[in-house]
């Protein structure tokens, strides 16, 4: 992911090897036609041609700066994954126990920023067996950081005193993930998902408050 990583901390980027400024408009422009070849094509269908041509930059152009698709396809993902970061890290910390954890389940969708990501984890999905090194980048960039704020924010919920000792948190943040694309194989809408979910869980997980003795 060092190219992408670069394109963003030198927009102004000096010469490069041989004397040629390096043009971070032109990087990103490839960036985000590959993004799109991924959603429509899918890797395996997608080629260095086309991004080419979406991106109007010729052939040598794209591979003086990534010698191949795989390359490529990596940095795009970086691209998209530099801009998703922050909201793994949000601070929840001011907000009632189950409103929290609302808000951690509605980071938890896949879409929360792209809409296309539904289409493109089911892309990846399909090449689990092709290039299975994708698959692995995606759980490591864009499933584990959203499944761990849901964990995260649970085990804050715990040391509260909010949520019971003995819940599975492992269990109850991948049932939150799952029920994202329950809702896209369904063809249901996936707005309300954070609150229906929550609503069913949370007397599972709240801890129940000491009743008063009646004199």
């Amino acid at each position: 992911m060092a190219r992408a990583r670069e394109a963003a901390t030198n927009d102004e980027a000096g010469p490069r090897p041989g004397g040629r400024p390096r043009d971070a408009g032109l990087d990103e422009a490839i960036i985000l036609a590959t993004r799109d070849r991924l959603v429509r094509d899918g890797y395996s269908l997608m080629t260095i041609g086309d991004i080419a041509s979406d991106a109007k930059v010729s052939r040598p152009t794209l591979y003086r700066r990534w010698s191949t698709k795989f390359e490529l396809v990596v940095d795009a993902l970086d691209y998209g994954f530099r801009k998703q970061r922050d909201s793994y890290a949000v601070d929840l910390s001011s907000m009632a126990p189950r409103e929290a954890l609302v808000e951690a389940v509605r980071r938890l969708d896949p879409a929360y920023f792209n809409p296309d990501a539904m289409v493109l984890m089911g892309n990846f999905a399909g090449e689990a067996i092709r290039t299975p090194e994708l698959l692995g980048i995606l759980r490591e960039h864009a499933v584990e950081p959203r499944v761990a704020l849901v964990e995260n924010v649970l085990t804050r919920l715990q040391d509260s005193g909010a949520a019971r000792d003995d819940i599975d948190k492992h269990t109850i943040a991948t049932l939150c993930f799952g029920s994202y694309f329950a809702a896209f194989y369904r063809g249901e809408g996936r707005d309300e998902i954070p609150e229906a979910v929550v609503s069913v869980l949370w007397p599972a997980i709240a801890k129940a408050k000491p009743s008063r003795e009646r004199p």
